[in-house]
């Protein structure tokens, strides 16, 4: 049982919904994105991803993209991300991590070594957005060899016909994209949202968590009513590109947090 599993359990046993949290590891700069992820645990997230700069961010919108070119240009790295997770690791030994990004960085370190280097720093599962289920020998399936849970994005152009190849080797928790396009792009509806998680829960036992176009406390709300919790990205993100300190953003954060808990 991964960090994940363990936290959907007792979230489950609690009669709770998931709070995630997105945040681009290195955004604006190594330590205060540091300050930021060893906040949210106690800003009441429940699983923390942390986004994996790249260059070439094709499902981001322009606040998830500006996030990592700014922590690529203060010096962000696959290694640096790593040395992240490995800190907050020495604080906080039970919240999830689930690192989100791009094939191309994990795939120039190599699949083996990558795994090897992201168990041993306290990384629980991966979300690689620009790998289809077609490519799950690619990574998929060493990974979760390897003991890291491999989380599928489902969406709403993901009909029928395709929904079981999408869950067929997907761990941890499914992420359902509740809007077509980018992220940040749009507002989350949950009238819009329930009948898709439903559609998914009655194919998988695993939570259903819902993404993309959640921007306030009271969306949280509604869209963790509806599912098994939500996530929240390009929200965060933005606080903490406007300047605010790290106390406020986190602030911020737990209003989203209590949102989600109140569903």
């Amino acid at each position: 049982m991964t960090r994940i599993d363990a936290k959907f359990a007792d979230l489950k046993a609690q009669g709770k919904k998931a709070f995630v949290a997105y945040v681009m590891a290195g955004d604006p700069d190594f330590d205060t994105s540091l300050e930021v992820v060893k906040g949210l645990p106690g800003a009441g997230v429940d699983v923390i991803e942390l986004g994996l700069p790249f260059t070439d961010p094709m499902a981001d919108g322009p606040a998830i993209q500006l996030a990592g070119q700014r922590a690529l240009e203060a010096g962000m790295t696959l290694d640096r991300t790593l040395e992240m997770a490995r800190e907050f690791r020495k604080g906080d030994n039970t919240t999830p991590i689930v690192m989100m990004g791009y094939y191309n960085p994990i795939y120039s370190r190599g699949v083996d070594l990558f795994l090897e280097q992201a168990k041993e720093a306290g990384i629980d599962g991966l979300i690689i957005v620009d790998l289809p289920p077609e490519e799950d020998d690619e990574l998929c399936i060493p990974a979760q060899k390897a003991g890291l849970n491999f989380i599928r994005l489902a969406t709403p152009t993901t009909d029928d016909k395709r929904l079981p190849k999408v869950l067929q080797n997907t761990s941890g928790f499914v992420y359902y994209v509740s809007i077509t396009g980018i992220t940040g792009a749009a507002q989350a509806q949950a009238t819009d949202v329930a009948p898709e998680v439903a559609r998914i829960k009655a194919k998988t036992e695993l939570p259903v968590i819902v993404g993309f176009g959640v921007r306030t406390p009271e969306i949280a709300q509604n869209i963790a009513s509806v599912a098994d919790g939500c996530v929240v990205g390009s929200a965060i993100v933005a606080e903490l590109a406007s300047g605010k300190p790290v106390s406020e953003v986190l602030a911020f954060v737990k209003s989203l947090a209590d949102g989600a808990h109140r569903a």
